[in-house]
């Protein structure tokens, strides 16, 4: 059949849709599917794609070769969903409610300090599985709806699609805030062929505010809006496979798995609600739970308790290496030491290094990078 009368036939169903009607239904189911806020943008990510490449041009993307690595697929939806024509972005609140408050953990160095979002199950799973929910419902009610679900899980320029869909505005940390919600929640995204009405950029609410800058340990906020990854204490703790730089060692505390920081000092997170799904409730008292007590557990315990959980993924070797640095960092111990030798003997070549620096720092003893 020719193209053109297949395009005419396509235009005259799209005329039988409402899709204001449409709109309204979505924004319902995605509610009953448990986001908290949705909303919907064009595909014209321009003004972002020149940002993200002056960004991997000067490096600041580390390792991270999967952001160069799909061309220009990250910003330009329709190249790697071909047909998209919308994105609906919707957001769902992590802040576990019952979790102890993270600047106590912070301050007590015998601690292991985990990122929010990490202390329940793997965030992918749960919002995958409700963005496919929702999907299946608007293919219910158009059966030409084409569209793929996303969450943290392709090149998807997340941010920034759900900046313009009204969902949030970018922070100075380059996370999106909301003013009822502050920035304790995932997004997720989906990529469709249907010409849904379009939802407005919220204003933006930091103002002169930097405390998020100031509250960085590693200064990896290098500027408002412009981050560093390589600096960045998530990068170092879960994205970075190799050894941690000794200059930012000493910087990392306790923290060994992500970083809260910038998120705590934030003053709109005082508004930011509880979540309420019971996947993101605290696992195995990962909210409050020694230093000691994880360095101990050895793979299949470190298998068994983290199954399920986003930690998983960055294997036992690496789990290990955190927590070293972190035993490096706190107070002077017997047991520590202990602890360290203990782990020496049959420890990777990696792994050995940094408990070397740690045995090193809890004896005293420093080098010219600490």
């Amino acid at each position: 059949m020719d193209s053109a009368i297949i395009a005419a036939m396509q235009n005259e169903h799209s005329c039988l849709v409402d899709y204001v009607a449409l709109n309204h239904r979505i924004r319902c189911w995605a509610k009953e599917l448990g986001f908290q806020s949705i909303g919907i943008s064009d595909t014209d990510l321009n003004v972002a794609e020149k940002g993200l490449l002056d960004w991997l041009a000067q490096g600041r993307h580390g390792e991270l070769d999967y952001m160069a690595s799909h061309g220009s697929k990250r910003s330009r939806p329709a190249e790697l969903v071909p047909g998209t024509l919308r994105v609906i972005s919707l957001r769902m609140n992590y802040a576990p409610p019952l979790a102890r408050d993270g600047w106590q953990v912070l301050e007590d160095s015998e601690l292991a300090y985990i990122s929010r979002y990490a202390l329940g199950r793997d965030y992918h799973k749960v919002l995958r599985s409700r963005l496919a929910k929702l999907a299946e419902k608007i293919r219910a009610e158009v059966t030409e709806f084409n569209g793929r679900v996303f969450t943290d899980s392709a090149p998807v320029m997340e941010v920034e699609l759900a900046r313009k869909a009204g969902v949030g505005w970018r922070g100075k940390h380059t996370l999106l805030l909301s003013r009822e919600h502050g920035s304790w929640f995932f997004l997720g995204e989906i990529y469709l062929n249907l010409p849904l009405p379009t939802d407005a950029p919220l204003a933006e609410h930091c103002g002169t505010c930097n405390r998020c800058i100031e509250a960085c340990p590693t200064r990896a906020i290098v500027a408002p809006y412009q981050l560093d990854a390589r600096r960045c204490i998530s990068y170092l703790t879960i994205e970075l496979k190799g050894s941690i730089p000794l200059e930012f060692r000493p910087l990392l505390g306790n923290r060994i798995y992500g970083c809260d920081d910038c998120q705590l000092a934030c003053p709109w997170n005082h508004f930011a609600q509880h979540s309420v799904e019971l996947d993101f409730a605290v696992r195995h008292g990962l909210d409050n739970v020694s230093l000691l007590e994880l360095f101990a557990w050895d793979e299949s315990t470190f298998q068994a308790k983290l199954a399920g959980s986003a930690i998983y993924r960055i294997g036992h070797e690496q789990w290990l290496r955190n927590i070293a640095v972190a035993l490096g960092n706190a107070p002077h111990s017997e047991a520590i030491k202990q602890a360290l030798r203990l782990r020496l003997e049959k420890a990777s070549p990696l792994l050995r290094e940094h408990i070397e620096w740690a045995l090193m720092r809890q004896s005293g003893l420093t080098t010219t990078e600490n």
